[in-house]
């Protein structure tokens, strides 16, 4: 499941985690970006201790590691943004691709009160769009799954050819041994959650600054939006 930044991926990731058949693992790419890139992320070195550093390493692992008894479905959440130039995307190959996208406005919005200059780096949108044509899979629109959780998950279950379960729709709050070593500085709120919340519009206008960034990311955005799943009937 690729996607950017403030997009519900970590309450998209909870839902898959509460499925009795799925294993899920939590941006195993990230230790990589920050190897590569330098940038100084909170937890910088407890992210770098904790995986592996080499795309080649991860991407092995995601695509032949055998699941442990009871479980068929792997579960992966990735940032686009890690998705370094360098990574040989035929490597992906082996993978099912889905995406989740969030509108660039209200992504901005939201990122702003955390980050006060993103670049479209940051963002991941380009690489979104560019693993989309290369792998096409099923696209949900965030606040779609916000508005309607049980509609949009029967359509991506459908779309990836498994079963949905209501276990997808509820969770125990807290923390959860897959979760990243970066949870306690990022996933309070997912932690305190026990399903997936209202959809909220972003409480504060985009900052001016952004109306350019935004911009760009919308041709991307809407490319992939136009071939968005719909809610399915229970």
């Amino acid at each position: 499941m690729w996607s950017g930044p403030r997009t519900v991926s970590t309450a998209l990731m909870r839902s898959f985690g509460n499925r009795p058949d799925t294993v899920v693992i939590d941006e195993p790419l990230y230790a990589f970006y920050l190897a590569r890139t330098g940038i100084s992320h909170p937890g910088v070195d407890e992210i770098l201790a904790s995986q592996p550093n080499d795309w080649r390493e991860v991407l092995d692992d995601l695509s032949s590691a055998p699941l442990p008894a009871g479980k068929s479905v792997y579960y992966g959440k990735h940032m686009t943004h890690h998705l370094l130039p360098e990574v040989d995307r035929a490597a992906l190959a082996p993978l099912r691709h889905a995406y989740l996208i969030r509108d660039p406005a209200e992504l901005l919005a939201s990122y702003a009160k955390v980050r006060s200059r993103p670049t479209l780096a940051d963002l991941g949108i380009v690489q979104q769009a560019e693993i989309f044509d290369a792998y096409p899979g099923p696209v949900v629109d965030s606040r779609d799954l916000l508005e309607n959780p049980g509609g949009l998950l029967r359509a991506l279950c459908a779309a990836l050819g498994i079963p949905f379960t209501e276990a997808m729709l509820s969770w125990p709050p807290g923390p959860r041994d897959s979760d990243g070593v970066w949870g306690p500085y990022w996933y309070e709120s997912v932690w305190r959650s026990t399903g997936f919340g209202p959809y909220r519009a972003p409480g504060e206008p985009l900052p001016a600054g952004l109306a350019e960034l935004a911009a760009q990311c919308r041709p991307h955005y809407e490319r992939l939006y136009a071939r968005r799943l719909t809610a399915a009937s229970p």
